[in-house]
């Protein structure tokens, strides 16, 4: 006879769940191939900054100098869109299925050189090597082949009327996702035509310039992308210079809110992909581990630094606190620490200005009386690290349910119906994102409608194709990326 199933003792229940366990370090060895110095990369080639200043790139895993990048000046700036324009003149020309052989061309480069990439993405910006091995290069790669298949059928896009370039395009990135940033704004822009001069984010520049080889590896002609680095002085030189016909900006919403002042009134198109405080929904009927994994995957990855990410969780009260044990046996199973070692569940903050924010914020939630849970974890003793945080009993009211934190920390409300749940999710200024977990397909079609976001995922979170559009309402900007919408951001119609 089979023996009886009997309940996991308290302290076995413990080891199970992972809270005892040690593993043994499994680093990523490949190398980076960082230079000790960058300058500029203007018309085919690096350069040295006319102001000759350059500032260190320092590594959130452990605070070590990783290079010394170029600051760019107005002089500068203003030679990488006279560059950009004597390069419009014959690449706008270019036949799409000739644009198309570029962009494969670069889409194959950086497969091949994937895991120096990856490496050089998790110690400029500290996140996972999982996560930049699996997602971040792989879906920047994905981007380019994407437009490339585009580049040659742009007829095809809006029946009965042909895409014409814009012209030079300005634009800036930022730091959470440096490289497939870079992807989302240069493939859609090169595919209809454009010439780019691009700004990376002064934190996270190396792998936009190690990008750079890659363009001169593929053979770019000079001057389609040039890319210059530095702070925001360097951004206003390439949002003010008066060549740009387009500025494409994705970061946060008060640099968004200046850039549309400094454009009003001018010839310039802009998009803006800004800030988010993403509602993530689950419903009783919602299959709760999935749900659980959902709500993880949707605060935890990149360490929280992402615009759409799901922030706030709104759970039916029936579930609430079976939800909420849930989450809290989970959060001792993450592991936080070096981003290069491969168990590494959430890496290191990106900055200290970005850690010195994210403590502020969950200090003034703890003030505010909402109930602060972290699991026990030994964080390196280098470096910007941050535990994987919950808040529970937080209310509309609390800061932390209202502002962006873009760190780790989750912010737990509760609701009774789904029309509450509807209320209570679009009360924010921000409209990017916002996740459903159901059992339900009717109810899911209907709150996706009802949602003012301009992702609504259907139990899932965090999912991205680049033929699927993305973008946002209200203060989370305007414009998509990605998708044939994408597309018509960077081209006039004629």
């Amino acid at each position: 006879m089979p023996s009886p199933k009997r309940p996991i003792p308290p302290d076995a229940r413990e080891l199970l769940f992972g809270d005892l366990w040690e593993y043994d370090p499994a680093p990523e060895s490949a190398p980076a191939f960082i230079e000790p110095r960058y300058g500029l990369f203007i018309n085919g080639k690096f350069v040295a900054p006319k102001t000759r200043n350059y500032f260190d790139s320092i590594s959130p895993r452990n605070e070590e100098k990783l290079s010394e990048i170029a600051v760019a000046g107005a002089a500068d700036v203003d030679a990488a869109y006279q560059s950009a324009a004597t390069a419009f003149t014959s690449w706008s020309k270019l036949p799409g299925t000739e644009r198309a052989k570029y962009l494969f061309r670069i889409a194959r480069l950086l497969q091949d050189r994937a895991r120096e990439f990856a490496v050089a993405e998790t110690l400029d910006g500290g996140k996972p090597i999982k996560e930049s091995r699996d997602f971040d290069v792989p879906m920047a790669a994905a981007h380019f082949f994407y437009h490339a298949g585009w580049a040659d059928k742009l007829g095809y896009v809006t029946p009965g009327r042909t895409l014409a370039p814009l012209g030079v395009i300005g634009q800036i990135i930022p730091w959470n996702f440096p490289l497939l940033m870079l992807a989302w704004k240069l493939a859609p822009a090169l595919a209809t035509g454009n010439t780019v001069v691009l700004k990376p984010a002064e934190t996270t520049s190396i792998t936009a310039l190690k990008f750079a080889s890659i363009l001169q590896d593929a053979g770019l002609p000079p001057g389609v992308v040039n890319i210059v680095t530095g702070a925001g002085e360097t951004g206003a030189a390439v949002v003010n210079h008066p060549l740009a016909a387009k500025i494409a900006f994705t970061g946060s919403t008060e640099v968004g809110k200046s850039i549309q002042r400094a454009l009003a009134g001018t010839a310039k198109r802009l998009t803006l992909e800004l800030g988010g405080k993403a509602a993530n929904i689950v419903l009783e009927d919602a299959p709760l581990d999935q749900a659980v994994e959902g709500v993880i995957n949707g605060i935890f990855f990149n360490q929280g630094h992402v615009c759409c990410a799901g922030s706030r969780l709104l759970v039916q009260e029936s579930i609430a606190d079976k939800v909420l044990s849930k989450l809290k046996i989970r959060l001792k199973s993450l592991r936080t620490g070096d981003p290069l070692d491969k168990n590494t569940d959430v890496g290191a903050i990106n900055s200290q200005a970005q850690l010195d924010r994210i403590r502020e914020l969950v200090a003034c939630g703890v003030a505010e009386g909402a109930d602060l849970y972290q699991a026990a974890s030994k964080l390196p003793a280098k470096g910007f690290y941050f535990p994987p945080t919950l808040f529970s009993n937080v209310a509309m009211s609390h800061r932390i349910a209202r502002d962006e934190i873009f760190g780790p920390v989750l912010s737990i409300l509760t609701f009774r119906t789904p029309e509450e749940a509807v209320e209570k999710a679009n009360n924010t200024c921000y409209g990017l994102s916002a996740g459903v977990w159901t059992d339900k397909g009717s109810r899911i079609l209907k709150m996706s409608t009802e949602l003012k976001a301009g992702v609504v995922w259907a139990n899932s979170f965090n999912k991205f194709d680049p033929a699927s559009p993305f973008g946002g309402y209200k203060e989370s900007g305007f414009g998509r990326e990605g998708g044939k919408q994408g597309l018509l951001d960077y081209a006039n119609l004629i």
